[in-house]
């Protein structure tokens, strides 16, 4: 949205965000970030607990927007809301549509192991994620990005495609172009159960997995009892100790945690209630039984 403000060709007339949730330790409502940056800029902001209303739907009408750009809202919007702004609304969405639609295009990338993502500007339909599309930006996915780091950088190339393809709109030099009905795929919200690992899948698909999911929600595993948060872990490329699937090994400089193929070495992990912390420290501490295996 920064983008948009900053833009001396574009007039944010208002802001469309989730009602206020509760968060931190107290669990106090706490308006949504892009709600926060708006009230500083002294931009309405629009907080409907149903946005398909038609009591919104004439809020909206009232303002009379020539297009409404779109970020994660998270919503499926009916046919009345989307006839409202004259050009439609434009959504930013981080994946080369039409792969991974839905609510975790990225995390999804991460974990199928796909080198090249981007993002993609679309013109918004009833139907999930389908609309055609204005204009994409590539990104390379490194080995060792997490959803944190791609989507970083997705943030700030996105921004730039989001705005130009508003410009172009404004100036009527870029139109919409169906999506291909070839190479559908689709990204699922990402939960805290679907971020537990199976440590008996090979190890790179373990890796995939546990970068796909941080930092949020975390991937996590079971060891003595405990809930354990996993960070990003590295290959173990010395002679293979022959651990079995979830079993661990602690080492002087490293614990290895066995998979279903090559073990892995874990980075830093987080124990209920501690603060992270690299992943021997811990095993010091914790001072594991020479049996004890993660699940």
């Amino acid at each position: 949205m920064q983008r948009l403000i900053d833009s001396p060709r574009h007039d944010v007339v208002a802001v469309l965000t989730r009602p206020d949730a509760a968060a931190g330790r107290r669990g106090k409502p706490a308006p949504s970030p892009v709600a926060q940056l708006a009230t500083e800029y002294g931009i309405p902001v629009l907080k409907p607990e149903r946005p398909n209303t038609a009591e919104f739907v004439a809020e909206l009408a009232g303002l009379a927007p020539d297009a409404c750009a779109v970020v994660a809202y998270g919503a499926l919007l009916r046919a009345e809301l989307l006839a409202v702004p004259a050009h439609g609304w434009v959504n930013l969405h981080f994946s080369l549509l039409p792969a991974w639609r839905g609510a975790a295009p990225v995390q999804a990338a991460i974990a199928a192991g796909d080198e090249v993502t981007g993002a993609s500007t679309f013109l918004i339909e009833p139907s999930l994620d389908s609309g055609p599309v204005f204009g994409t930006v590539t990104e390379l996915v490194k080995p060792t990005d997490t959803t944190g780091d791609l989507l970083g950088r997705l943030a700030i190339s996105g921004a730039a495609l989001l705005e130009s393809t508003l410009d172009g709109i404004a100036d009527g030099v870029v139109a919409p172009v169906a999506q291909p009905a070839d190479g559908v795929s689709f990204a699922p919200k990402v939960t805290v159960e679907s971020a537990r690992i199976r440590w008996d899948l090979p190890s790179h698909v373990v890796d995939r997995h546990i970068r796909s999911v941080t930092p949020k929600p975390g991937a996590w595993t079971m060891i003595a009892d405990m809930r354990i948060r996993v960070g990003p872990v590295s290959a173990v490329d010395d002679e293979d100790p022959g651990l079995a699937p979830g079993q661990l090994q602690v080492q002087r400089r490293r614990v290895l945690v066995g998979t279903g193929s090559q073990p892995v070495a874990l980075g830093t992990v987080q124990a209920p209630g501690k603060k992270p912390m690299n992943a021997t420290d811990w095993a010091r501490g914790a001072r594991l039984d020479e049996k004890a295996s993660a699940s």
